[in-house]
C-alpha cells in the first residue's frame, strides 16, 4: 500500500462545470504547487487511477460517463467531487437537466466545496482521499484473511460490480495476449454484460457484502459452457475459484457435461481446470497468433 500513499494517480473529469474547478485544479500541478513532486500523478487512463477527481454539477449526459470511468477503475478507489457543483449541484441544480452532484451517479468520499476550489483546498481533499484509499486496502486486505465468503446467484443487478471486477481479474492477460482488446472480458460493456442475464447462469462470491468473484454458465443443449471464472486478487489462492466452479456445476443438473474454453497462453489456468477433472478435447487456432484450448468434464 505504501506506492499508493507516495504515488496517488488521479483520473480528472469535467461533468459540465464552468472551468473554475478545472482551472484551479491544473494549477496543481503548475511550479506555484508542483504536486508532481509528491508523487502525485494525473492520468487519462481510468484503469490506472486510483482517486476519481470530479469537477461540475452531473447532466444527464456525463452520467453514463462517470458511471463507466469509476467501473473501469480498480478496486480499491477512492472518489473526489471538486466545487460546489460536484458536491451539491450548485447554482445550476434546478436546471432541467442537471442530476445534482456526483453522489448521485456513484458514492463520493471526499467533498472540497468552494466555488471556485482552491488548489491548497483540492491537494488537502486529495490527501485525505489517499487516507481513505488506505482505509479501503486494509479493510480489503482484512477480508482476505477472513473465511467468511458466502456464495449466491447473481442477478441483473449485480452487473456493474460483476463487470468492475471482471476488468481487475482479466488485467494481468493484458500484456500476455498484447493489448486489452485481445482479451474479451477487457473490452465487454456494461450492457453487453447485462444482457447475457437472459440466457446465462451467474453464481456470485461475497465477502462482508462485496462481490469478490464470480463465474457463469450458459446452456447449450445437453452441455453446459462454463466462462470466467474469477476472484478478486485480494482473494485468490483461498479455493474459491474452486468453489465457485463447484456451485455453477450444481445449480445446472439437467446436463451430461460441462465445457469451457481457455487461450493457449493462459497455461496456468488450463492446468488449474485439469485440476478440477477437465481434459482437453480441441486445441484450434486463435487470432492473435495464438491457440484456443477447448477443455470438457462429464458429469459423474
Amino acid at each position: 500500500m505504501a506506492g499508493f500513499a507516495k504515488s496517488p494517480w488521479i483520473l480528472h473529469y469535467d461533468a459540465s462545470s464552468c472551468n473554475g474547478c478545472d482551472i484551479e485544479t491544473l494549477a496543481c500541478l503548475t511550479p506555484l504547487f508542483d504536486v508532481e513532486r509528491l508523487g502525485v500523478v494525473n492520468t487519462g487512463n481510468p484503469k490506472h487511477a486510483d482517486l476519481f477527481l470530479v469537477t461540475g454539477a452531473v447532466n444527464e449526459q456525463s452520467k453514463s460517463v462517470i458511471r463507466n470511468l469509476y467501473e473501469q477503475m480498480p478496486e480499491p478507489k477512492t472518489v473526489v467531487a471538486v466545487g460546489a457543483c460536484a458536491c451539491t449541484g450548485g447554482i445550476f441544480r434546478q436546471c432541467y437537466n442537471i442530476s445534482g452532484g456526483v453522489d448521485g451517479v456513484i458514492p463520493v468520499d471526499v467533498y472540497v466545496p468552494g466555488c471556485a476550489a482552491r488548489p491548497e483546498a483540492i491537494i488537502d481533499g486529495v490527501v485525505k482521499a489517499v487516507q481513505v484509499l488506505e482505509r479501503k486496502h486494509r479493510a480489503m486486505s482484512s477480508n482476505a484473511n477472513r473465511d467468511q465468503t458466502l456464495y449466491f446467484p447473481a442477478d441483473p443487478a449485480d452487473a456493474p460490480e460483476i463487470l468492475a471486477l471482471q476488468r481487475v481479474a482479466y488485467r494481468p492477460q493484458e500484456e500476455l495476449y498484447g493489448g486489452e482488446e485481445n482479451v474479451p472480458p477487457l473490452v465487454q460493456t456494461l450492457q453487453e454484460l447485462t444482457d447475457e442475464f437472459g440466457r446465462t447462469r451467474f453464481v456470485k462470491a461475497v465477502v462482508n457484502g462485496k462481490l469478490i468473484g464470480s463465474a457463469r454458465a450458459r446452456l447449450n443443449e445437453r452441455a453446459a459452457e462454463v466462462s470466467r471464472i474469477m476472484v478478486h486478487p485480494y482473494f485468490q489462492g483461498r479455493g474459491i475459484g474452486r468453489r465457485l466452479l463447484d456451485e455453477i456445476e450444481r445449480s445446472l443438473q439437467n446436463v451430461d457435461r460441462f465445457e469451457t474454453a481457455v487461450g493457449g497462453k493462459s497455461e496456468d489456468n488450463i492446468v488449474w481446470l485439469q485440476r478440477q477433472g477437465y481434459q482437453i478435447f480441441q486445441i484450434e487456432p486463435a487470432a492473435p497468433a495464438d491457440m484456443c484450448v477447448h477443455l470438457r468434464k462429464e458429469r459423474a
